[in-house]
């Protein structure tokens, strides 16, 4: 019996890459950057190596056990399905298309003519500024509320008094159908909201993705081909349209999927759970909110502990990222860095360094590694450095 635990901290970025000036993204820390905003107590990473990252200003712990590095992205793009398609092994030779000037007339006419009713907006916005705007309107007419932004993604807002979560999915599903392609956006969005008007607005945790199936064979299906178990937390299961899971807990923010990420360590499982806290980038890394991120990582780090309590010798944990969210950078957009790679086999009485890794999908390879399956997805295993 053996257990790989896969934590990604979404958005927790480690620093700008090489490229990052091709993004508009250089200059761009968000470790850093929220270390600088605040007095940020992290412990527990740190004794996993965090403070050893170059370039962070987190002071290192010289008692630190374990394994660290960063790695870069590969693939075109600093998306949600990006990055953690390339973690899983799935490297994508050209990037998801991106709408700066909303949709063409072409596409929201085909799918308002099978949702049955007109849209508005389709525009880039920020998902609270779209409510304020439109919400509305949409209130008054019942039509559905349109709009991308800096990601590749077609999300749907409706208000939850006029528009069941059944009937906003189903919409979704249908948007999800039709963009392929030129138009294959990274991910269709349910946007469920609640309120009374201008101000009021707030979304609800109906919130659903809608994703494209990854274009290769993912860590998690190598290993629930190989008969392991393949469990989930969070928005895991919508990032990889299910594929490849055997179980799965769509936990809604950091509280909740820490918690599932508990329950599912007590209970007997052979195989990976992967797990994905969404707070530091939905809630704090676009909204820029540096303190609010901190405290995000912070409350994190304080339950690590009790996570690395129920892991047995010889266990395997990866805690990472799938892209940048600088709070303290211009605009609301991702930022185009390294992510961390802290790595601990229960038991290590050590630190090594694993450098700067050429792609996410050493991740994926040291997986594949440590359940002795010979899948290396075009990468490099680093598991040596751990044992």
């Amino acid at each position: 019996m053996k257990k790989a635990v896969l934590i990604v901290l979404d958005s927790v970025g480690a620093g700008y890459l090489p490229d990052a000036a091709a993004y508009g993204d250089e200059g761009a820390n968000t470790l850093r950057h929220v270390a600088e905003s605040m007095d940020l107590k992290v412990p527990n990473m740190r004794h996993m190596g965090l403070g050893h990252l170059p370039g962070l200003n987190i002071p290192p712990d010289e008692t630190a056990v374990g394994a660290w590095g960063r790695a870069a992205e590969c693939s075109s793009g600093k998306d949600t399905t990006t990055g953690h398609w390339e973690i899983a092994g799935v490297t994508l030779p050209t990037p998801f298309p991106t709408f700066p000037n909303g949709f063409p007339e072409e596409v929201i006419r085909s799918f308002e003519e099978a949702i049955g009713t007109r849209v508005i907006g389709n525009k880039p916005a920020s998902g609270t500024a779209i409510l304020d705007e439109l919400g509305e309107e949409h209130l008054r007419t019942g039509y559905p509320i349109v709009y991308t932004s800096a990601d590749s993604v077609f999300q749907i807002a409706c208000h939850e008094g006029i528009c069941p979560l059944s009937r906003l999915y189903e919409m979704c599903r249908i948007a999800r159908a039709q963009l392929q392609g030129k138009y294959g956006v990274g991910r269709v969005i349910a946007r469920p909201f609640i309120g009374e008007g201008r101000g009021s607005f707030t979304r609800t945790p109906g919130r659903k993705d809608f994703s494209l199936e990854p274009i290769g064979p993912t860590i998690l299906d190598v290993l629930k081909d190989n008969g392991y178990d393949t469990l989930a937390v969070g928005k895991i299961e919508d990032i990889f349209a299910l594929r490849g899971i055997t179980s799965s807990v769509h936990s809604a923010g950091n509280p909740a999927c820490i918690q599932s990420t508990l329950d599912y360590l007590h209970t007997d499982f052979n195989g990976l759970l992967f797990v994905n806290l969404v707070d530091t980038d939905m809630i704090y890394g676009h909204r820029r909110d540096p303190l609010g991120y901190g405290n995000a990582l912070m409350a994190f780090d304080q339950k690590l502990p009790e996570i690395l309590e129920l892991l047995n010798d010889g266990d395997l944990i990866i805690i990472t990222a799938d892209h940048g969210c600088d709070p303290t950078f211009r605009g609301t957009d991702h930022t185009r860095e390294y992510i961390p790679i802290l790595c601990l086999v229960k038991g290590t009485k050590q630190l090594r360094s694993l450098g700067d890794r050429r792609t996410f999908a050493d991740i994926a390879a040291t997986i594949a590694d440590y359940f002795g399956l010979s899948e290396r997805f075009g990468a490099d295993s680093f598991l040596s450095r751990l044992e």
